[in-house]
């Protein structure tokens, strides 16, 4: 199996096996802390060969620098079958997350594992960054 695509974005859809991304990033700079980010979405897009029909899981962690979780584990089943005449088939994944929580400024990975295995990671960078006066009004 290969991952052709694992980012994190503002918007994802899956449209009849078509990827619709919007808006990646890989940096999300806030005046206050805990941050709040208010909608994101991870995507993948992960191509199976024929010699790897049947059950698989893939895992999404979420974690901080020190391997804290931000977010629960999302773990996804999927089931691999193809036609005869097929040597390939790749499935869209869409994770669309809400209020996504920072604690603190840093350096975060949405980590990826298929089957128990890591296969990817996703970096993101949290950074804190004060107001200027004039920007606050004072």
């Amino acid at each position: 199996m290969n991952i052709q695509m694992a980012v994190l974005c503002d918007a994802a859809a899956d449209y009849g096996g078509k990827l619709n991304v919007l808006g990646t990033f890989d940096t999300i700079v806030t005046n206050h802390l805990p941050a709040v980010h208010p909608q994101c979405s991870i995507a993948l897009r992960i191509t199976f060969n024929k010699i790897e029909e049947g059950a698989h899981k893939v895992k999404v962690n979420f974690v901080d620098e020190d391997g804290k979780f931000v977010m629960p584990s999302i773990e996804m089943p999927v089931e691999i079958t193809m036609p005869a005449e097929v040597n390939f088939l790749v499935r869209n994944f869409v994770i669309n997350i809400q209020q996504l929580k920072f604690d603190n400024p840093g350096q975060y990975s949405i980590d990826i594992a298929i089957d128990g295995r890591q296969e990817t990671s996703i970096p993101l960078s949290v950074r804190h960054q004060e107001q200027s006066k004039s920007e606050s009004g004072n």
